[in-house]
């Protein structure tokens, strides 16, 4: 499949159908698969420039320990974890999901994947759907962050190990309008 014809997920419910079939499911919240497949499949090391063995991307797989709770909530949860990227690194930096072996850690612990098949883009929709669904929740958790650790040094963000997946480079997003996946 092409990456212009990547398809959009507009509803949760398309995520979490995709996450019930057991696939090794990852988001990945960058400007695209053009650009980070066009690299060799590796992100970098934002405080070394060091290559890594893989994307870096944040794992959708069930864990075993959820014990039967809702798969929505979970998905809900993993997508509203990260979905401060959008803001921090700019408009053109969009969430998608993508399939894979994992390869390794990074720095910040999260997933490493290569052989990665992209899937479908994240539609803004499916965003909003995961913020009202951790709306929903008692309890008080916010997006993964880390204030900045050095005076005047780069913010220490979860996956800032990865410099391509918080917008450093160039992609076209989805194609306008988009196209819901089946």
């Amino acid at each position: 499949m092409a990456w212009q014809d990547l398809p959009v997920f507009t509803a949760l419910d398309q995520l979490v159908e995709l996450i019930e079939r057991g696939d090794p499911v990852f988001v990945r919240w960058s400007r695209g698969p053009r650009v980070d497949l066009g690299r060799t499949e590796a992100s970098k090391d934002g405080l070394t420039g060091t290559e890594l063995p893989g994307l870096s991307a944040n794992p959708l797989r069930l864990e075993d320990w959820w014990n039967g709770r809702p798969t929505v909530l979970w998905v809900a949860r993993r997508l509203y974890d990260y979905s401060h990227l959008r803001e921090e690194h700019g408009p053109d930096v969009r969430p998608w999901a993508l399939t894979g072996e994992e390869a390794g850690r990074g720095p910040d612990n999260e997933p490493l994947v290569r052989r990665v098949r992209p899937v479908a883009w994240i539609a803004e929709s499916v965003i909003s759907e995961a913020e009202a669904e951790v709306a929903r929740q008692r309890g008080s958790w916010g997006p993964m962050r880390r204030p900045p650790r050095i005076p005047g040094g780069p913010s220490d963000t979860p996956g800032s190990a990865d410099g391509e997946r918080h917008g450093a480079d160039g992609e076209d997003g989805p194609p306008a309008g988009g196209r819901r996946a089946s």
